[in-house]
């Protein structure tokens, strides 16, 4: 599975970092030049890119358990990110927050191909506790959480348990339209017309 979007996403926030430090910044010299004080710099957390180098690390090392077919080394290299120490403890920055709340929408995704579907559902859980707002990441374990119950109710139909496969295409369903109404959201608060054309 690729995961290029949660690496694009990863840059994106490292690079938006960078160039708020970077804009908050003065030249060398400028306040002499100028007379005037200098400009507090913000300092580089340190731990914040730290972890992020540990979680772009985390998912590559993933990427090629995934590709050799080791989905388990795939999860247990995950598990140790979201399970570790990191920036802010229990009240994560939210750029750990996401971070997490994305990885365990990959676990999930993991462990319900694997038909892990009562961990799956935790990880979903544990990541909507992260992602409280209504963000992409919000909306996205959502949508996890519909893939999820959809493979559960294949294979209970496969097993021929046929209501409790109904009951999860109904869960599975639900989950989609909360995804699709978070996303909206995001979509339409970012829009200034709302996305009317």
């Amino acid at each position: 599975m690729k995961r290029g979007a949660w690496k694009a996403g990863l840059v994106a926030l490292a690079l938006a970092w960078f160039a708020a430090l970077g804009c908050a910044r003065s030249g060398p010299g400028t306040e002499r030049e100028s007379g005037a004080q200098p400009a507090a710099a913000p300092v580089v957390d340190s731990v914040l890119l730290a972890f992020l180098s540990k979680a772009r690390s985390a998912h590559h090392q993933a990427d090629l358990h995934e590709q050799a077919g080791d989905q388990a080394a795939a999860i247990r290299a995950l598990e140790g990110l979201v399970t570790g120490p990191r920036p802010g403890g229990a009240r994560p920055l939210p750029e750990v927050g996401e971070v997490l709340a994305d990885t365990r929408a990959r676990l999930a995704e993991l462990r319900s191909a694997r038909g892990e579907f009562e961990p799956a559902l935790r990880d979903v859980d544990e990541g909507l506790a992260l992602a409280v707002d209504p963000t992409y990441f919000r909306g996205h374990l959502f949508e996890v959480r519909g893939l999820v119950e959809e493979r559960r109710a294949k294979a209970l139909d496969d097993k021929g348990e046929r209501d409790a496969a109904a009951q999860a295409r109904k869960a599975a369903v639900e989950a989609f339209d909360q995804a699709v109404t978070i996303q909206d959201q995001v979509i339409s608060s970012s829009l200034g017309d709302g996305g009317a054309r």
